[in-house]
């Protein structure tokens, strides 16, 4: 999942909790639980329970839940077996796996 160039986890939205309001980090954002709002981070990954309500900016993004919101990725967005975007998608690099 990640590439050797990817900075370590720096934040972390866990399984069993709820978040609202925009967050703006260096590295990289986890989300495995509920979110709304916006996210601006170096990196996104969203675990396969994850559900995301807002837009994601970010280097890159990788997609493992649920989001509803817009995704802006200058390198790459990855969407996994069990991934669902609602919304539109730029980025450099697309890849379904």
């Amino acid at each position: 999942m990640f590439s050797k160039n990817t900075e370590k986890l720096e934040s972390f939205i866990g399984a069993n909790s709820v978040f609202k309001g925009d967050i703006e980090t260096k590295g990289t954002l986890r989300v495995d639980g509920t979110m709304e709002g916006n996210v601006n981070a170096d990196w996104v990954i969203l675990g396969e329970k994850a559900s995301l309500k807002g837009d994601i900016k970010a280097r890159g993004i990788i997609v493992g839940g649920r989001v509803e919101g817009n995704l802006i990725a200058e390198e790459i967005v990855e969407i996994k077996a069990k991934g669902q975007i609602s919304g539109d998608v730029s980025t450099n690099k697309f890849t379904i796996v």
